[in-house]
Order: C-alpha cells, then structure tokens, then sequence
C-alpha cells in the first residue's frame, strides 16, 4: 500500500509473438524475460499483489515460479494479435473485484521491459501520489529531436515534423521523450472503455541505457549486455582479471 491506497501490478503476458518466439519466456541471463517484471513487482515497497494474465500454460508456470499470481487464463478473445492491452487490463481488474478484490490503483507493468526496477516503480508510485493520483507514464529522452526529423510529401519533397527551426545547436534544442513502456499508473476507479494508458500526463522518466523493449533479438542482446555489465558476478570477474 501507498499512502492507505491498496496497490495492484498487471503483467499482461500471452502467448503468442512474432518478432522472437516464446518471447516472454525466453532465457535472458539465466531467467525466463517475464522473472524481471515479476521480481521487480514483488520487490516493491508499495505493491500489495502482482497478478499475471495470460494465455498460455507455459507463461503461467513460469509466472508463479518467480512469485506471481496467476488467478486465471486469460479469454482466447483477449489473446490474440488485435487484442488491446486494455481491455486485458479491464478483464483482470474486473475478475478480480467480482471476487472481493478491490484496488486502489493499478500498475501495468509490460513483461517486455526487464530493466525497469522495484525503485523505479517505487518512484514512480510517489510521484503519482505527489501528483495527487493523475494517471502516470514512463518516458525516456528520445536520442534525436524531430526538430531534425523530415517526412516526404506526395510530390517526393521533405517536410519538417515540427515547424521549428532547425538551425539551432543540438545543446539548445528543448529535450523530447518518448514512451518507453515500463510503467503505467491508474486508479482503479477511473478506468474505463475510453482510457488509454498513452495519453497519461504525469511523467516518470526513465534512463535511457534501462529503457529497453524487447521486440527483437537486438533488443535481447542489449538488454542482456546491461544486465551482464551491472551485476555483480561481472564485477568480479573484473577484480580477479585486474581489468
């Protein structure tokens, strides 16, 4: 709980992917990629219950493995490719209050994601609260302003994204964010059909080197490097090679 405000983590996790197969439970560093989401939820000072919805037996085991809950198997017309994150998320707090479990806020955590941290919500849950409960995202600093980003027209021509000038020294340009999808914070009583966790106001902002999606094997690797470069098994390989 959060200042008397009862807590709960979403993890929407289903089955099917296409950029990597078996996506959320594939090895990253000794643990299937869901564990860091799941570790991260249940190590929060403020989350009272980390639930996770899927479809698929597999991401459940796993799931529950590293100290989740798993209540039930998410609908197969909640599982496909169209399916909108939420609408999942509806489908679980909803399932869960038909049984006496009502919370205050929730928290989305995409299982995508495995570099976001229990500090990292824990921060971002008391600035939600320091922002008197409005909605919550997690951002990043975009590597490049769209004050130099172009589009081509019908004619073949470049236009500007942002009428701005783009003269300007990049040190004098205004910083940018992007969306980096580790974080969304809602209270429980305001979602509805017409919210969407994208457009949340309040910002959580996130480092860049830790804002990693995975969606391909890239992704996998960088993530992986990151992981391998801060623990603490990397440290002393470097102490015993005096590197």
């Amino acid at each position: 709980m959060i200042d008397g405000k009862s807590v709960l983590a979403v993890i929407p996790a289903r089955g099917g992917s296409k950029g990597i197969k078996d996506k959320n439970i594939i090895d990253l560093c000794g643990k299937p990629l869901i564990a860091y989401s799941v570790i991260a939820g249940r190590e929060s000072a403020y989350i009272d219950s980390v639930v996770v919805t899927t479809d698929s037996d597999r991401i459940a085991k796993a799931a529950l493995e590293y100290g989740a809950e798993v209540p039930f198997k998410r609908p197969d017309e909640l599982a496909s490719d169209t399916a909108k994150s939420l609408d999942v998320i509806l489908h679980a707090v909803r399932w869960l209050k038909e049984r006496g479990r009502i919370y205050d806020i929730v928290v989305l955590l995409q299982p995508t994601q495995p570099l976001r941290t229990a500090a990292d919500i824990d921060g971002a849950l008391e600035k939600y609260m320091s922002e008197g409960m409005r909605p919550l995202i997690s951002v990043t600093e975009a590597e490049e302003s769209p004050v130099l980003m172009r589009t081509v027209n019908e004619n073949g021509l470049l236009e500007k994204v942002l009428d701005m000038d783009c003269s300007l020294r990049r040190q004098d340009m205004r910083a940018y964010y992007i969306i980096d999808g580790s974080i969304y914070i809602n209270a429980a009583a305001e979602l509805d059909e017409d919210t969407n966790f994208g457009d949340n106001p309040v910002p959580y902002f996130m480092p860049r080197e830790r804002s990693v999606d995975i969606d391909e094997y890239k992704d996998l690797e960088k993530a992986a490097e990151y992981l391998l470069r801060t623990s603490k098994e990397y440290d002393n390989i470097l102490k015993e090679y005096k590197i």
